[in-house]
């Protein structure tokens, strides 16, 4: 099993940044993509920037150039920094990780973290 952390969320001025975090711990071996989603209250679960094994990034259009998705291997941990945040990103932002178990493959999903950018 894999259990995702999140942490970083909070409350920010437009045009100020943030820095989230998700740790993975418990089986985490052959953990390949992992990404960051975020839901405001009333809307669905979309992505936001993914990161592959290789190090490839994909953002939704609407943070391209202001987030950017990272990870760090030995630490077992993916970071999304946040800059030039506006009030349409307030939202829970959630960590996905994807293990490949030969045959099988298995998503997680972190508890959470708020983010909520004021105007």
């Amino acid at each position: 099993q894999v259990q995702l952390v999140e942490s970083g969320g909070g409350l920010v001025q437009a045009g100020g940044s943030l820095r989230l975090s998700c740790s993975a711990s418990g089986s985490i071996f052959r953990i390949n993509a992992m990404a960051w989603y975020r839901q405001a209250p009333g809307k669905q679960r979309d992505l936001v920037a993914s990161i592959t094994s290789g190090g490839s990034t994909n953002y939704v259009d609407s943070v391209k150039g202001r987030f950017t998705i990272s990870r760090d291997n030995a630490k077992n941990t993916v970071y999304l920094q946040m800059s030039s945040l506006k009030p349409e990103d307030t939202a829970v932002y959630y960590c996905k990780a994807r293990q490949a178990m030969g045959v099988y493959e298995y998503v997680y999903w972190g508890q959470g973290t708020q983010v909520t950018v004021s105007s």
